[in-house]
């Protein structure tokens, strides 16, 4: 991919590594458009079931680059959006490791995750207020849908940090692990994942994500046209077929 993005692929998971430690991963273009090209790419990849996205140097991000947005330098990519994920994140499922800071837009990087494990010391927040700005990556309104409301507002509007442990109470963090161990308590919880049928992963994270607004009326139609594929899927024979035969499956995606 690019300097900025480090991209590595084992065992059906890709983790995805924002690599500017000297400017604690804050995110500019290059970040942004590193991203969403490893996302374009690694969607396409049957290899490849799990993501796993974190920072280099100890700090997850800090968020936008402040020095390069007064320089011009926009982090939004035309069509993923903020960091190349906020605003179209991957059909496939991804894991935020967290160490150190996930502030601002680096907390909307985490929103923008499935799933989230972090280190005991690491710290979330979303303080643009503070500085005359206003989250406008996700949080305003991925947050409120995955706090409580009062919770999200005093989050929001103080523009405080909270450490780890809060964020696990709330449900927010998966799983905490001790300080530097974020990324490997990630790649533990993504290869579980990944040793599930691709299929069923992608069709599974989809009507999650786009039943939020479904009708009554219109629910089991419309999660019936995305999971009724995976049912007769070669996948599908081969789970059964595994299942029967006390082994484990050799899954083709197919």
């Amino acid at each position: 991919m690019s300097d900025e993005v480090l991209v590595e692929v084992e065992g059906g998971v890709a983790v995805l590594t924002i690599n500017r430690p000297q400017a604690r991963n804050a995110i500019n273009g290059a970040v942004a458009r590193g991203i969403a090209a490893a996302l374009d790419e690694l969607d396409e990849r049957k290899d490849v079931s799990v993501y796993v996205l974190t920072g280099a140097g100890g700090t997850f991000s800090s968020g936008m680059d402040l020095k390069g947005f007064l320089t011009g330098d926009v982090p939004i990519h035309e069509t993923r959006g903020f960091a190349g994920i906020t605003n179209q994140p991957p059909k496939k499922p991804i894991i935020a490791a967290v160490e150190g800071y996930a502030l601002a837009g680096g907390c909307e990087l985490v929103l923008a995750c499935d799933l989230v494990v972090a280190a005991e010391d690491a710290k979330f927040g979303v303080p643009e207020p503070k500085r005359g700005l206003v989250c406008g990556a996700g949080g305003l309104l991925r947050l409120p849908r995955r706090v409580p409301y009062h919770v999200a507002m005093e989050i929001i509007l103080t523009g405080d940090h909270y450490p780890a442990s809060r964020m696990y109470e709330l449900g927010l963090v998966n799983r905490v692990t001790p300080s530097g161990g974020a990324l490997e308590g990630a790649r533990e919880l993504a290869a579980k994942i990944a040793a599930n049928a691709p299929l069923a992963l992608l069709a599974s994270k989809r009507v999650v994500v786009e039943s939020a607004d479904w009708s009554q009326d219109e629910m089991w139609d419309r999660q019936g046209a995305i999971i009724n594929p995976v049912f007769g899927s070669k996948d599908a024979m081969e789970g059964a077929a595994a299942f029967a035969e006390k082994r484990a499956p050799d899954w083709k995606g197919e």
